[in-house]
């Protein structure tokens, strides 16, 4: 039995990706496409053309998407209590972003990857990595919660 009663196969099955849900693959994928775009905008924002330079955008893609998709997976992102309900959409999406972002700001500053991490990239990815999943999780919870 769990802490709130449940039995270990009903608490994994709320917490594990929706086994068989087709759904999922599609949802991760957006998750990466907004992640990539992102990051491409701001590539560019910056005088970088992604398309003329693609080292230098995946150099800087590359450590948020890895990051985020087994992160995402560990946080629940993608359990199917947390596609169908908002609130913890919303919840689950803001912890394992902030704990993404970390890992992949970690990353870019390593040396694995050309560049660094000032500060202000720091704020700026966070933030706006935030405002760009949260919407799109909850939108996704609210359409599927009344399913």
């Amino acid at each position: 039995m769990g802490m709130d009663g449940s039995t270990e196969s009903e608490a994994t099955e709320r917490t594990t990706p929706g086994a068989g849900d087709r759904r999922v693959p599609l949802i991760g994928l957006v998750d990466a496409g907004l992640l990539v775009t992102l990051v491409l905008v701001g590539v560019q924002r910056h005088g970088t053309n992604p398309f003329t330079e693609p080292i230098a955008a995946l150099t800087t893609t590359v450590p948020f998407v890895v990051s985020w998709v087994p992160i995402a997976v560990i946080a629940g992102a993608y359990a199917t209590e947390t596609l169908t309900e908002p609130t913890r959409a919303a919840r689950v999406t803001t912890v394992g972003w902030l704990a993404a972002a970390n890992v992949g700001l970690i990353l870019r500053s390593s040396g694995l990857f050309d560049g660094g991490s000032l500060w202000p990239f720091n704020l700026v990815m966070t933030g706006t990595g935030l405002l760009v999943l949260v919407p799109w999780r909850v939108a996704v919870a609210s359409v599927l919660e009344n399913r």
